[in-house]
């Protein structure tokens, strides 16, 4: 794990791990209460349900989508993000690289604030499709990881 530096970006440029991208990503989790979970799947063993598990005992809606699944984590999953009836602050992303840029498209369709890519998983046309269209993107990150290192500024 240790090599890689996640990177956090926003209009007019790019934070690469470091402090600034850090506070900017415990505004994300501070304001943002709503996570639609692309890729979630209801087996305990893969990262996406232990992940998302642990998003959602700390307090976050969590919107499951998934179009081969009918519900994980006691949530409604739905096929698309077009597909949710709510608004989705954060789309998390765990999906393979060369199927974010169609998750970046519905996260702009839907009017996502975030889309945030989990740890290995970066798409620099599509990051930056979401940045022109003003969405913030995380990329390379695990947010159960992010959360956990702020926790203690986050319950403030």
């Amino acid at each position: 794990m240790g090599g890689h530096a996640m990177r956090v970006h926003i209009a007019g440029g790019v934070e690469i791990g470091g402090h600034d991208g850090g506070d900017r990503i415990t505004k994300i989790l501070r304001e943002s209460k709503t996570i639609a979970v692309v890729g979630l799947s209801s087996n305990p063993m893969r990262p996406s349900f232990g992940v998302t598990e642990y998003m959602q005992e700390a307090g976050y809606r969590i919107i499951p989508v998934n179009p081969n699944e009918r519900e994980v984590l006691g949530e409604k999953s739905y096929a698309r993000l077009e597909d949710v009836p709510e608004k989705i602050e954060i789309v998390n992303v765990f999906r393979r690289a060369e199927e974010v840029p169609a998750v970046v498209e519905s996260a702009i369709r839907v009017g996502a604030k975030v889309v945030w890519m989990q740890s290995g998983v970066e798409n620099e046309a599509a990051a930056e499709k979401a940045l022109a269209a003003g969405l913030v993107v995380v990329e390379d990150a695990c947010i159960l990881v992010e959360h956990r290192r702020r926790a203690g500024e986050l319950k403030r």
